[in-house]
């Protein structure tokens, strides 16, 4: 959500809205576009309805698009919805049901634009949210898209040319992003490259480095369009990510 103190940050073809706290700035328009690394929890929690509250993490007025850490008390439920846009869920804690099955840690969901679901939380949840557009309140699901589970846990690890490992997760070309969960080996990493779009990581576990520095389990980095830079790993990482167009070497 838009707040008037929120900075808004030149990358590129597009302005970024990111939080104050948590996430490194950017003091001119002249200096080399850096990835921005996120530490969760030096952002403040935001009281919701439905038993929910969110750490707003970042948001692109221009494309809707924005990620939030969600929070879910016991019991929480949130009515019937419909999707105007695409949500992306990584579920880091608990459990979360709908209409079309539960996901765990480590579990993916994606609601396609159009989709139409509840969200039942029985124990409590924390997740990544990744949302694109907004939703409305909806009575029935008719012939609506539904939501969609992926465990990565099933899926076989696909070794890259540069020798790390991917699981393609889901892909949406008309939007033209993807995602994926990443694992790099212990000295493994990216030569230096430049992002035609965004990105956005989530380390699952071990660090992720870059020019602008680490990121440890938990936290995020956010690559904006026009970033250039290359990562590298000392022991091993895994991340969730999600990339919006494409990237080129350098």
């Amino acid at each position: 959500m838009y707040r008037p103190h929120d900075p808004v940050i030149a990358c590129g073809a597009q302005a970024v809205l990111v939080p104050t706290i948590g996430v490194s700035t950017v003091t001119t328009s002249q200096d080399p576009i850096r990835s921005r690394p996120i530490q969760i929890n030096q952002i403040p929690w935001v009281e919701g309805a439905s038993g929910m509250r969110t750490r707003p993490i970042w948001e692109d007025p221009a494309t809707d698009r924005k990620a939030h850490i969600v929070e879910f008390e016991p019991g929480a439920h949130m009515p019937l919805h419909r999707h105007a846009g695409h949500e992306l869920i990584y579920l880091i804690e608990g459990s979360l049901t709908d209409e079309f099955g539960t996901i765990r840690p480590g579990n993916i969901a994606y609601r396609p634009d159009g989709c139409v679901h509840s969200n039942t939380s029985p124990n409590g949840a924390l997740a990544l949210a990744i949302i694109a557009g907004g939703n409305e309140p909806a009575t029935e699901i008719g012939d609506a898209p539904g939501s969609q589970i992926f465990v990565p846990e099933d899926l076989p690890w696909v070794k890259t040319p540069r020798g790390t490992y991917t699981k393609r997760i889901v892909a949406n070309e008309a939007a033209d992003w993807a995602v994926a969960i990443n694992r790099f080996p212990s000295r493994a990493g990216i030569p230096l490259h430049r992002h035609h779009g965004d990105e956005l990581i989530f380390v699952i576990e071990g660090a992720s480095v870059d020019e602008a520095g680490s990121i440890t389990p938990g936290n995020m980095s956010y690559r904006p369009n026009g970033t250039e830079h290359s990562v590298k790993t000392e022991l091993g990482a895994t991340v969730f990510g999600v990339v919006w167009g494409s990237t080129e070497p350098l």
